[in-house]
């Protein structure tokens, strides 16, 4: 495989899928259908152009796309091949303008996918990053707004094509309002929205997250074996990326996981306990993706640094929603991109913007 992916085809698209999953953190939705659907709107269209934000012209307007709704829905309401493709042709007729290319909200598991799917069949080119560096639960959580970038105008749709427009002041508002609507929709729609000219999303996405996702899959692919051995290939793939530090930080079998649907958010915790019998438990908090993980009061690591959660034997990394009681497990904390550091940035992702009395501490200083 060459170092400079310019392209998605058939053959990245496992990899793509398992690399986006461990970046999640448990959010971002299921990946298999998506992957499935994904396939064959490249084998009707052909490989989607892999964009590098450097080389995207100023001009150019360019539009995320992606799903929104609870995870766990995911797994009973599947899209459609189509259903992206749709909402990018409704989003056009709804703006009177032509996409230039798709960008994505989070380099999350179904929504790393997805834009691809949409690419394909609009026959244009998806960007080389996203939104997030990892999945995170709301809007303004994103690079975009929090770059200065609004939301809406926007356009959801759901699974019987129905059609919801958004024009909101902030995007907090936003959030809340595409949220009731995905919760009206059965709890999961697939929307348009940010739209910016290239020069707003080389300002504002952080880049080369889909070619890294493809590297990380296939290193978990290669490597495929007890989580231990995996530790020094991915510290050594991790430590020349945007994201620097990833280190495992504890492993043992699942002894509880409760979550519900509650506002449009899948939201619990789940309990690990230490093979050895030797440690304390390890807590994991859920809003979509694992947020805090902690033993008693200290804490190993917490959003906006990646918390991954990963089968012992295999290393593959499980979404939240598939999270059960009894598996074996190991979980890898990754520090995040130097963009969620930022002031700016810990003002809406810092452990306390979701409830956490705790400040942000750095994975490397913990």
């Amino acid at each position: 495989m060459s170092d400079i992916l310019t392209h998605i085809d058939l053959e990245h698209l496992d990899d793509l899928a398992m690399g986006s999953v461990f970046l999640a953190t448990g959010g971002g939705g299921d990946p298999y259908v998506p992957k499935l659907i994904t396939a064959e709107a490249i084998k009707a269209h052909g490989r989607v152009a892999l964009l590098s934000p450097k080389d995207i012209r100023d001009e150019m307007f360019i539009v995320t796309v992606g799903s929104v709704g609870a995870p766990t829905v995911s797994l009973e309401l599947l899209p459609s091949v189509q259903e992206a493709a749709e909402t990018l042709d409704a989003y056009e007729k709804f703006i009177g303008r032509k996409i230039d290319a798709v960008a994505s909200f989070e380099i999350g598991g179904g929504n790393s996918v997805i834009p691809i799917c949409a690419a394909a069949a609009k026959g244009i080119p998806v960007v080389d990053g996203d939104g997030m560096g990892r999945a995170l639960p709301e809007a303004q959580m994103m690079s975009y707004p929090i770059g200065g970038v609004k939301p809406t105008p926007a356009l959801a749709y759901d699974y019987a094509g129905n059609r919801a427009t958004f024009d909101t002041d902030t995007t907090e508002t936003y959030e809340r309002h595409i949220r009731a609507f995905s919760m009206a929709a059965g709890g999961m729609v697939t929307a348009a929205e940010h739209a910016m000219t290239g020069r707003q999303v080389k300002d504002t996405i952080i880049p080369g997250t889909i070619s890294f996702s493809v590297k990380l899959g296939a290193l978990l692919r290669q490597k495929r074996g007890q989580a231990p051995s995996l530790e020094a290939p991915l510290q050594q793939l991790f430590k020349s990326s945007i994201y620097g530090e990833c280190r495992l930080i504890y492993s043992g079998k699942v002894i509880d996981k409760t979550t519900r649907v509650i506002g449009g958010y899948d939201i619990g915790e789940a309990t690990i306990e230490d093979f050895s019998g030797t440690e304390e438990n390890l807590l994991i908090n859920i809003k979509n993706e694992y947020l805090l993980a902690r033993q008693d009061d200290r804490v190993r690591a917490s959003v906006p640094d990646l918390i991954t959660i990963v089968d012992y034997e295999t290393g593959t990394p499980i979404n939240g929603e598939r999270l059960r009681y009894g598996q074996r497990v190991a979980v890898f904390a990754t520090g995040c991109p130097d963009f969620y550091r930022s002031e700016k940035a810990l003002k809406v992702v810092a452990p306390r913007c979701f409830g956490f009395d705790i400040d942000f501490v750095p994975l490397e200083e913990l």
